[in-house]
């Protein structure tokens, strides 16, 4: 799926709360953006995380995402700057819960997104990356009917592949309904703890079940990771040197080599 003036389009997705999804989509963005990528990230979670994870109050947002899915607005009103060097956002409002009643009401609804992308006139992105909430919702389906592929979050714990089943199932049902060229970019394993047999174990079964499609790269327990949100900062901007920051960044150049081998 091609779009005017975007580079492909990623979801980072997984029905379950607290599993990276956030932080990877603010980190993996600010990470892109450090290899002089120009980088786009949408908020589509009512929690508003990604926006406030960025540094931007929530409560002085005049233009977002809702504004952006009821209509009301086209992407280029929607777009702000952040305060890191090539890393754009649309920012996220408490509204946003309110756009999912509304959406169900409209024609082709789930293609809402999609269209808004067909008709972006603005400058050229790199990359663009949307943070999906956390439930597999008319929010989150408008997201995969948009993206050119997957990134899945995965948290090594008991359930994890519990979980990943009904997930790659929807993925499934978008692809046969809304978008047929949707396909799982990889799958990034979370809250990595290589002390622990549990997420050792985890880890390789997910690496035997998926293989290739698993990132080589992953995301350690981290205090830092788990700080920068709190200052409104990607962690590179909080500690360039920490494990959750470098982490990142090799997902970042993965990612690259990726995209860089399917072209």
């Amino acid at each position: 799926m091609k779009h005017n003036n975007v580079g492909p389009i990623f979801s980072v997705a997984n029905q379950k709360g607290g599993v990276g999804k956030t932080t990877t989509s603010i980190n993996l963005a600010a990470s892109l953006a450090a290899l002089d990528k120009r980088v786009l990230v949408l908020d589509l979670d009512p929690q508003c995380n990604t926006t406030s994870g960025l540094g931007v109050d929530k409560d002085s947002v005049a233009l977002g995402m809702y504004d952006l899915l009821s209509g009301g607005s086209t992407l280029d009103d929607v777009i702000m700057e952040t305060d890191f060097e090539g890393l754009h956002l649309v920012p996220s409002t408490m509204d946003l819960s309110g756009a999912e009643v509304e959406l169900v009401n409209l024609q082709s609804r789930e293609h809402v997104l999609h269209h808004l992308f067909e008709s972006y006139q603005g400058e050229p992105f790199d990359y663009v990356i949307i943070d999906c909430p956390p439930a597999l919702n008319m929010l989150t389906v408008n997201a995969l009917a948009a993206s050119d592929k997957v990134i899945v979050t995965l948290q090594t714990e008991f359930y994890a592949m519990e979980g990943l089943s009904q997930l790659m199932d929807t993925i499934r049902r978008v692809r046969a309904n809304f978008n047929e060229d949707l396909e799982v970019e990889g799958i990034v394993l979370t809250m990595v703890d290589r002390r622990n047999n549990l997420s050792v174990q985890v880890e390789k079964d997910v690496r035997e079940y998926f293989g290739a499609q698993v990132y080589e790269s992953v995301i350690p327990r981290n205090v830092r990771l788990s700080e920068a949100p709190s200052y409104g900062v990607p962690v590179m901007y909080h500690d360039l040197r920490s494990k959750g920051a470098q982490a990142y960044l090799q997902m970042a150049q993965e990612l690259t080599q990726r995209e860089a081998f399917v072209a």
